[in-house]
């Protein structure tokens, strides 16, 4: 029965890509018991394929074309082993024995993702060893079916690794199992409605901010963050915002800049022309000798000490240290706090450090900082700043002190590098602050 001969040269097959004892005679040869193992491999082939893509996606028929023309190379590389030989009846052994070890390949081709994975960069290693086993196995396949003999064993060797180089270089790589095309998201500001919606927004933002009161030290609060490809950064500006309204009084004295998927129609985007807007409103509305303003900026960092600014489908420039300073000289803000949350953001305490401001970022300008991947409500240092820190104090320089234990401690419980928070705390603005500093 075929179904018997078929599970007997799967057996085979298994033993053979394991070394493991075998005679020639273990396998079942006859041209249907040869179609019959090409059609299980072709149907392992493409469950495998499936596998990989979580049977997403559709077969792409082309594929099997491919896979089936194997099949001819592999006679053909058995018809000149057994010429070699001088025993064309050996064709059928050849080719079966060449052929029933691929399930085996095929199941660790499944795996061998996982066992690279763990490895990095050394996992290239492992794909190297399978092609090497995958080689050794077809060479004893000929050793198996064909026999030792010296020089024909050499020359079936050579004929077959040149058959699996074929193969692997020559025939097109492709998986017949496709995963599905990713739809390409429409940019929510493309929607015309929201496009428009946003100069209102700043407009509206703008126009809300009210003046401060003489006599009077008041505190104003701008918010700014400028990368919609993290959710976290406007979550975590939404929440600081709200702190400063209700705790710090800026309620009417603040605004947030927001990039973002989904806060389109509720901030306005987070670009730099934006922000100089925004700090140009506040230095008029502000007292500029009573009144200190409050600038968090949360974003990713990058080396050069630039904030990103992504808010597809704009292509908005990112902020540098050099030009947050200059924005904040022209607009005649004389007292400020300005937090930080983002990698290499220590890079922002030099441009911006005099006596009338305080710096305070997440890293040192050489180091990142964590907390900014998906799901997340806070940054590590937000996270510990805003909701730990200053539920305890007013004081931002005490604030600092407890974020920066938090924070310490906590990279070294998960045994992250060290983030390093800087602050930077000017010899007037101290003095004006007081307890609150």
């Amino acid at each position: 029965m075929i179904g018997v001969s078929l599970a007997r040269n799967v057996l085979a097959g298994i033993r053979l890509a394991f070394f493991l004892p075998l005679r020639a005679f273990d396998f079942r040869v006859s041209a249907p018991d040869y179609a019959a193992l090409v059609a299980f491999n072709c149907v392992l082939w493409i469950l495998a394929a499936g596998l990989r893509v979580g049977f997403e996606g559709e077969i792409d028929y082309s594929a099997l074309l491919v896979y089936l023309a194997t099949v001819p190379l592999v006679l053909a590389a058995a018809l000149l082993v057994a010429l070699a030989y001088g025993a064309q009846e050996r064709l059928l052994a050849v080719a079966i024995a060449l052929t029933a070890s691929d399930p085996v390949f095929e199941l660790a081709g499944l795996a061998l993702p996982h066992l690279a994975a763990p490895l990095g960069g050394a996992g290239a290693l492992v794909y190297f060893v399978l092609l090497g086993w995958i080689f050794a196995v077809a060479v004893r396949a000929v050793a198996v079916s064909a026999g030792t003999r010296r020089p024909q064993f050499y020359q079936g060797a050579a004929v077959v690794c040149a058959m699996m180089a074929i193969a692997l270089f020559l025939y097109p790589q492709t998986e017949v199992w496709q995963p599905p095309e990713n739809e390409e998201e429409t940019a929510p500001l493309a929607d015309e409605r929201l496009f428009h919606l946003q100069g209102e927004l700043i407009e509206r933002s703008l126009g809300a901010i009210q003046p401060g009161r003489a006599g009077m030290r008041e505190q104003y609060f701008v918010g700014f963050a400028p990368d919609a490809s993290e959710e976290v950064f406007v979550r975590e500006l939404r929440y600081v915002k709200r702190l400063f309204d209700e705790r710090f009084g800026t309620a009417g004295r603040s605004i947030a800049l927001a990039s973002s998927t989904n806060a389109l129609e509720e901030l306005p985007i987070a670009s730099v022309t934006n922000l100089a807007r925004a700090l140009e409103r506040v230095g008029r509305a502000m007292n500029a000798d009573e009144d200190v303003l409050v600038l968090y900026l949360t974003a990713h960092g990058d080396r050069e000490h630039r904030l990103s600014a992504v808010q597809p489908p704009l292509e908005l420039a990112p902020l540098t240290p050099t030009a947050l300073a200059r924005m904040l000289h022209d607009a005649g803000i004389k007292w400020r706090v300005v937090v930080v949350s983002a990698c290499y953001s220590g890079g922002f305490v030099e441009p911006l450090r005099d006596d009338n401001t305080i710096v305070i970022t997440a890293s040192a300008p050489d180091r990142t900082s964590f907390g900014c991947e998906a799901g997340r409500d806070f940054t590590y240092f937000g996270e510990a700043f805003f909701r730990d820190a200053l539920a305890k104090t007013r004081s931002f320089t005490e604030a600092f002190d407890i974020a920066r234990q938090i924070v310490t401690q906590r990279e070294a419980a998960e045994r992250l590098p060290a983030s390093a928070p800087q602050i930077s705390v000017g010899r007037s603005i101290g003095e004006l602050l007081g307890g609150a500093r």
